[in-house]
């Protein structure tokens, strides 16, 4: 089986005041290519520190996090810089896009910055609008959006470079219930087209959607269990 994330034992520190706060005392679980995993737990549980880590934004204080063939817990600055770029797409709740750039030019951001934007890949930014329903609003700005259009955006942008997984904090967090259940839609189609994701939530309606629920408490996986359901397909 191979895996798009393999974390072991990762621990996070942070010193407060002159204490050691422990956010991470230990966590570990694989996430299999193709898996859909809602990551839970109270406030303090740790859960926003582990996504910090998956995403390559902080580093542990030990343990691995394997993405392929690459301990990236041992990285230096520029190599997570790298990791962050071309293996995980990022979905946040407030969807981070540029209000001065088009539809189309925000899901080109992640590969203009890698000089990488040629008429072929600009071609698979359209593409990538059509398949989340945006083919016709390629010239239309954030402002011009709904709260929903504009995740459809991040939604699409997170999956230019082809990533390993997709990563989204409190992807529905400021989405009314119908439009959730719209993105929900988008990402079980994704997982059903063979994507992994793995998701922060607080919504058991979100969770509910996922493959798998990973538990935290006390910076700890509490528990890890299969949704009962079936997946809508």
């Amino acid at each position: 089986m191979k895996y798009a994330a393999q974390i072991r034992n990762l621990r996070k520190d942070y010193v407060l005041k002159g204490e050691t706060v422990q956010a991470l005392r230990g966590v570990s679980f694989d996430v299999p290519n193709g898996d859909y995993v809602a990551i839970m737990g109270p406030s303090g549980s740790g859960k926003s520190t582990l996504l910090n880590l998956l995403g390559c934004l902080d580093k542990p204080t030990g343990g691995n996090l394997f993405m392929g063939e690459d301990d990236v817990a041992q990285l230096n600055d520029d190599q997570l810089s790298y990791i962050r770029a071309s293996r995980i797409g990022f979905i946040f709740q407030s969807y981070n896009l540029i209000p001065q750039l088009s539809v189309l030019e925000n899901i080109e951001v992640p590969i203009y910055y890698q000089g990488r934007l040629t008429a072929e890949s600009r071609q698979r930014c359209r593409d990538l609008a059509g398949m989340v329903g945006l083919g016709n609003r390629l010239t239309h700005r954030p402002t011009q959006l709904s709260g929903g259009q504009q995740q459809r955006v991040a939604i699409a942008r997170s999956l230019i470079n082809d990533p390993y997984f997709i990563l989204a904090d409190e992807p529905t967090g400021n989405l009314d219930s119908a439009t959730t259940h719209e993105i929900l839609d988008i990402f079980d189609r994704l997982n059903g087209e063979g994507r992994t994701i793995i998701l922060v939530t607080h919504e058991d309606e979100v969770s509910e959607r996922a493959k798998r629920v990973v538990r935290l408490r006390d910076g700890l996986v509490q528990s890890d269990e299969l949704n009962r359901q079936e997946i809508p397909g």
